[in-house]
């Protein structure tokens, strides 16, 4: 018997036995049970039946319709009597026939077109009849067992959002690459008979683990299949947040997309109704942020649409610019280096944020361009991808050039008894300002204090005073630092805070 609960009823918990419920505790934190990210909203559906002795080796089906326009689908099972060493299997089709089989050993699982819990297939949410599939391997003669099904039919937003397994670890600094490449793009790597291969996205990840990042944005060019083997890979790097990402690779120019896992048309060219603007309302309409990669780089054979020319181009729709690309020749200070770029924003009012990324294509890779060089360090409020793209936007942000982590770099600025934080806006009242510095370096490195593209004076750290005093002057300004080593050279950049008329 199968039996469809409204949605008042699907909010409420299915009530089991003291023991049912201690299983049922069990299960919701077993190994599989970051196989699905569980919606904290009230399921759209919630199926139940019973089984008894009767259904011992039975197949039974418990079928439902799946709406029009469903992006993804979650479903939590459970059920009760376990202590009588009952046993349900589970699996699912679609109008076309078999969509997955998990067995016993996943409580929940999602499909999307991107992406599915493994054991699954992702793809199509065809609308009209689905079923789920209960495989009855054991209950015993007089037993009867009752199982829930809680269903999600997600759309837009909420669909993005891969397990996220090292949240609760709170507010902080955390560090990561924001542009890497495996083999589901132009990732490369030898093989072990020495061979160049498309390289395993594992092998990215093994690399970030060594280098102790925090969290990773694979970006691949154009797709989006490397989200089946993040969602397979994220239980096992829990200790990293691993967050779905595009680089949309156009004739006109480059841009990372961050936390969008949906399609996205990234076609822009004469005759296609698309551009640059469509594209970023749809990302920032699914949750997710946009950066512009190597703006400055030149375009041509070598190197396919990589300067930014983009046709229709607007600011006010960019959230953050690469001001770093580890694979920029000439490095970080060179002709080719977006931190011009950057500034660029800066100066026309918008409030866009410096990122950097490795830009890594072979997790062997050493030294600058290395998985992790350069390191864009976010303070977020837990290690999430909403927290961690909340950080980008509000411009917490630095980036460790050598990937070392030796380095700290935060600022306050004071004016006529305001205060912003390193990211954000202070108002210009035309009195002088006060910069506090939160600085950690090598020994023998310098802070370089900014005004936009202009320096205004070096400080060793060794002696830095409380506090910089710089005087007062009328209009826009972006106020900013940099840490230099002994030898001049440029080991990091921070974000300014946006002093406004």
């Amino acid at each position: 018997m199968v039996r469809l609960w409204s949605p008042e009823e699907a909010s409420r918990p299915p009530v089991f036995g003291p023991v049912a419920a201690l299983l049922l505790l069990i299960a919701l934190f077993w190994p599989g049970s970051a196989a699905a990210q569980i919606p904290s909203r009230t399921p759209d559906l919630q199926l139940s039946g019973m089984i008894n002795g009767g259904d011992h080796q039975r197949y039974l089906r418990a079928p439902f319709v799946m709406p029009d326009g469903v992006d993804r689908l979650v479903v939590a099972f459970d059920y009760n009597r376990r202590e009588d060493r009952t046993v349900i299997d589970l699996g699912i089709t679609d109008p076309n026939g078999f969509r997955g089989a998990s067995g016993g050993n996943k409580p929940n699982f999602t499909i999307a077109r991107s992406d599915a819990t493994p054991s699954y297939l992702p793809g199509p949410l065809t609308p009209g009849e689905w079923a789920l599939s209960l495989s009855v391997p054991n209950i015993r003669k007089g037993v009867s067992a009752r199982w829930t099904a809680r269903v999600w039919f997600l759309r837009g937003a909420e669909t993005q959002v891969l397990p996220s397994p090292s949240e609760g670890r709170g507010p902080g600094w955390y560090r990561g690459d924001l542009h890497l490449h495996s083999g589901h793009s132009d990732g490369s790597c030898d093989s072990a008979r020495g061979r160049r291969v498309p390289c395993p996205l594992v092998r990215t990840l093994d690399a970030a683990r060594a280098r102790h990042l925090d969290f990773v944005a694979m970006t691949e060019h154009n797709t989006s299949t490397h989200a089946a083997a993040l969602r397979e890979l994220a239980p096992a790097y829990d200790d990293m947040l691993l967050i779905p990402g595009r680089e949309v690779t156009t004739f006109f120019g480059h841009f990372n997309i961050f936390g969008i896992t949906s399609d996205i048309d990234f076609r822009i060219a004469e005759g296609i109704d698309n551009g640059f603007a469509r594209i970023a309302d749809r990302v920032h309409a699914l949750g997710g942020i946009l950066s512009i990669n190597h703006p400055r780089m030149p375009s041509g054979e070598a190197c396919m649409g990589c300067g930014w020319t983009m046709p229709g181009f607007d600011w006010s729709k960019v959230d953050a610019v690469e001001a770093v690309n580890g694979g920029t020749p000439l490095g970080p200070e060179g002709p080719l280096t977006g931190t011009p770029f950057w500034l660029d924003g800066l100066a026309a009012g918008y409030a866009v944020t410096a990122v950097g990324g490795s830009d890594n294509h072979d997790p062997a890779k050493a030294g600058f361009g290395a998985v992790g060089v350069p390191t864009t360090v976010v303070h977020a409020q837990d290690l999430s991808q909403a927290a961690i793209l909340a950080g980008i936007r509000s411009g917490r942000v630095f980036i460790d050039l050598t990937g070392a982590g030796d380095v700290h770099l935060d600022f306050t600025l004071a004016s006529g008894g305001a205060q912003a934080a390193m990211g954000d806006k202070l108002r210009n009242s035309g009195a002088a300002l006060a910069l506090t510095p939160d600085l950690r370096g090598p020994e023998g490195a310098e802070l370089e204090l900014l005004d936009g593209a202009k320096p205004i004076a070096r400080y060793p750290l060794a002696n830095l005073p409380r506090t910089l005093d710089l005087p007062a002057a009328p209009g826009l300004r972006a106020i900013r630092i940099q840490m230099r080593d002994r030898d001049g050279k440029l080991i990091a950049i921070g974000n300014a805070v946006r002093v406004v008329p």
